[in-house]
């Protein structure tokens, strides 16, 4: 009899989807052993993916289209899922997402997430029973403001008009005027566990990438202490800027607790819960992950350290085939394999390969 493996790979970005992952590691496994029983339940964490990932298995799912504005405020179509058990699936990234921009455009000064509120809204509109968001993959640092605005929030400065939307705006602001209550739960899956403010919060570890640096991170610091520091003078139920996940998406996990009542989860594990993992893990002998890069930043919320500590806690042995693999990250696992470099050029191959090697080396 053979073993029972569970596949579950984030996306190799830029290269493969989470589900083509799938694809090539269980040709690959069935390769070198094909009496075992493998299902593919292909993972995400929140970030940009995360609704194809559950398109792709949740039978039922159906997929919306909406007309936002991005984060340069430009009208722009953002898809998100409509699910049988009534909640909607939605992705930040849709409608603020940093891979839509060019280099020249990525300025969180001035990016707003405005259109996330759209987005919230049009899902509300239609009659979710909850919103689930993931938080991964945003341009902006602007705390939620901009969304906050788009739900009817006013966000003021001290001479009675608004804040204009972007980050670096927030350093004038005085007072909340709060709209009404959003009326459905709202379920935050972040990828990260940053707070909002300090050195492992929004600004500092993740305004670099979004095209901040020197003064202007220092700028964008201030301005968001200024929203934490309105927003918890003004608003219900804090302080949220030290709470997990805060820092997500340039702040906007503090901007969903903040204005809309949000929980924040691990993204891993709300997605985990949806594709059925949970439920395929406990009976699993086997789990292979994997991802585009196995790294540092991979055992801060991301899909395979989540598989890797759920498929430990049931028992099963881990393996992993990822991009490259860093010596650290794959402490844990029983065997990790990068695809070398070739992996970029070849990867669905490499994938399948790298995979086939793993499972001819399993005892059991």
């Amino acid at each position: 009899m053979g073993l029972k493996v569970v596949i579950a790979p984030d996306k190799f970005a830029g290269t493969l989807t989470a589900a083509e992952a799938a694809e090539s590691m269980r040709a690959g496994w069935v390769a070198a052993r094909p009496d075992d029983h493998v299902l593919l339940t292909p993972m995400a964490d929140g970030g940009e993916g995360m609704t194809d990932v559950v398109a792709d298995v949740v039978e039922g799912a159906v997929r919306h289209e909406t007309t936002v504005v991005d984060g340069r405020g430009v009208a722009t179509t953002a898809a998100w899922l409509s699910l049988p058990d009534g909640r909607a699936l939605l992705e930040c990234a849709q409608a603020c997402g940093l891979s839509g921009l060019a280099a020249d455009q990525r300025d969180p000064r001035l990016t707003t997430t405005y259109g996330v509120g759209q987005l919230l809204a049009a899902a509300r509109e239609a009659g979710a029973r909850e919103i689930v968001i993931g938080l991964g993959g945003s341009a902006t640092n602007d705390g939620g403001a901009g969304m906050a605005t788009a739900l009817g929030h006013r966000l003021l400065r001290a001479d009675g008009n608004g804040v204009k939307v972007g980050g670096a705006f927030l350093a004038g602001l005085d007072r909340i005027v709060v709209g009404e209550p959003f009326g459905v739960p709202i379920v935050a899956a972040a990828d990260v566990t940053n707070p909002l403010l300090g050195p492992e919060g929004a600004t500092a570890v993740f305004g670099p990438q979004k095209g901040a640096e020197g003064a202007v991170l220092a700028e964008l610091e201030g301005a968001l202490a200024v929203l934490a520091d309105v927003a918890e003078r003004d608003l219900v139920g804090g302080p949220w800027r030290d709470l997990v996940g805060a820092g997500a998406a340039g702040g906007l996990g503090f901007g969903l607790m903040a204005f809309c009542g949000a929980t924040v989860r691990g993204g891993a594990e709300v997605v985990a819960e949806l594709v059925g993992f949970t439920e395929a893990v406990i009976a699993a002998d086997v789990v292979v992950t994997g991802e585009g890069s196995l790294d540092a930043q991979s055992a801060s919320g991301k899909a395979p350290r989540y598989v890797l500590e759920t498929a430990r806690a049931n028992g099963a042995r881990v393996l992993a085939v990822a991009g490259r693999v860093e010596a650290r990250a794959a402490q844990g696992f029983d065997a990790a394999r990068d695809l070398g470099p070739r992996g970029m050029v070849a990867a669905a191959e490499l994938v399948a390969e790298r995979t086939r090697e793993l499972a001819g080396e399993l005892g059991g």
